[in-house]
């Protein structure tokens, strides 16, 4: 694994100077984007925009231009050396490239492209103008996809931080103000329905049918999820549980004294798995992975065990057998929209085949701080009802294996009703047809 891909540094007098360049450039960039998209204001009888005019434009660029310098004024005190930015203190942590950041962005930038492919396909309008046939319809549908991508990112992000803090309520009753951390956890499934609630906004706000329009999304998020499971692969977390020794498919992951970067540089850093395990204070029997929450004979404590060696126990790598199977769900869901029957058949079929896939990596899941059902009755005060579900145990689902169950049982309520009317939907024509509008 390699947690940091590589970190930028701002010690000398010349990178400082090409830092400030770059914000400023990047600043002027934000100020001129908001300048080119200005849009009239609407005209409160017939709801039409008036001509954009250029007190819209400087309004725009003005407001684009502060928000630039806010976030670059952020990004220098994180980055600039103690008394180096202003004459005032900075944390001087540079700009460290994580392979988790690169590859969920890597995700999320392919799956914008796809869905905006696939809409203008799904949209496609063939009309004769000029003496040729143009499609009309196709590309604005796929502008509108690229914009619906700003605000699924604002609505994935704050639903993934929201549901990390329900899970782990009690870590944050004790001071509220870390809610607001940078170094909290996100949670896939609350990033999903954050993301959903923003699209399904978005298509009503636009007078786009939204299960037509999740249809064409969804797929993506799978190949999205297939890149940045394996960048949770590079960060160390969302690890499996422990394998017996020797297991071929086990993995370790460092600690702070082996995790280097790109060029072989210690990173300073350690996988999110060892760090959980160097406080874990339960036993294993290494041979057969076995984790117990007494002493027995043959069996170490985790913590002394992964302090000992600088690394993890071998644990199964959940995080590459998600991806594996997310890269087969999208796949099989473009292959899927050929035949499809109604709007929302492909959605139906997701959301049913990602909680079997997602509850089944969760059986070899090991961290048990993505939140459980142990967890949630010693949360409530309920420590004799937790004991009796111990952590290993079979039937101590986690958060998302609930979900799944929940979303499993919503695909398949939604492809029976709507699988009824499929009919209606097939003969009036379905799919990225010439006529489709």
């Amino acid at each position: 694994m390699l947690p940091i891909i590589f970190r930028f540094t701002f010690t000398t007098v010349w990178a400082q100077v090409l830092l400030f360049v770059l914000l400023g450039g990047l600043v002027g960039y934000i100020t001129f984007n908001g300048w080119r998209t200005a849009v009239g204001e609407k005209d409160p009888k017939t709801g039409a925009r008036r001509p954009v005019t250029k007190q819209d434009r400087m309004w725009r660029a003005a407001y684009y231009g502060a928000s630039g310098l806010a976030l670059a004024g952020v990004g220098l005190w994180y980055a600039l050396p103690s008394g180096s930015f202003l004459g005032v203190g900075g944390k001087g942590e540079g700009f460290p490239l994580h392979t988790y950041g690169v590859l969920l962005a890597s995700g999320f930038i392919a799956a914008v492209t796809v869905a905006g492919r696939l809409a203008q396909d799904e949209w496609r309008k063939l009309e004769w103008v000029g003496g040729q046939w143009v499609d009309t319809e196709g590309p604005r549908k796929r502008e509108q996809v690229m914009d619906m991508a700003f605000w699924v990112l604002v609505g994935g992000i704050l639903g993934s931080r929201l549901l990390f803090v329900m899970v782990n309520w009690r870590d944050y009753a004790k001071d509220w103000t870390q809610v607001f951390s940078l170094g909290g956890g996100l949670v896939f499934y609350g990033g999903l329905i954050g993301a959903s609630v923003a699209a399904w906004l978005f298509a009503r706000s636009h007078h786009i049918d939204f299960l037509r329009l999740a249809d064409v999304c969804i797929p993506t998020v799978s190949l999205g999820q297939c890149l940045g499971r394996l960048g949770c692969f590079g960060a160390g977390c969302c690890w499996g549980d422990v394998a017996p020794a020797g297991a071929a498919s086990a993995v370790h992951f460092p600690g702070p004294g082996l995790a280097r970067d790109l060029l072989g540089h210690l990173g300073g850093g350690s996988s999110l798995a060892y760090s959980s395990q160097a406080e874990d204070v339960r036993y294993v029997v290494e041979a057969t992975g076995q984790v117990l929450h007494e002493a027995a004979p043959g069996a170490v404590r985790i913590s002394d065990w992964v302090l000992q060696h600088g690394h993890t126990l071998g644990v199964y790598p959940t995080q590459l057998f998600e991806s594996l199977g997310q890269m087969v769900l999208f796949g099989g869901l473009l292959y899927a929209r050929r035949h499809r029957r109604f709007h929302g058949h492909i959605f139906a079929l997701w959301l049913m085949a990602y909680a079997v896939l997602r509850s089944t990596v969760e059986l070899f899941r090991g961290d048990v701080e993505r939140g459980t059902l142990h967890g949630l009755l010693q949360s409530l005060g309920a420590s004799g009802l937790a004991e009796s579900v111990p952590l290993e145990a079979w039937y101590n689902v986690s958060t998302s294996q609930f979900i799944s169950l929940c979303m499993f049982t919503f695909g398949a309520v939604l492809l029976y009703q709507k699988g009824r009317k499929g009919g209606d939907e097939a003969a009036s024509g379905l799919g990225p047809t010439p006529s489709a509008a």
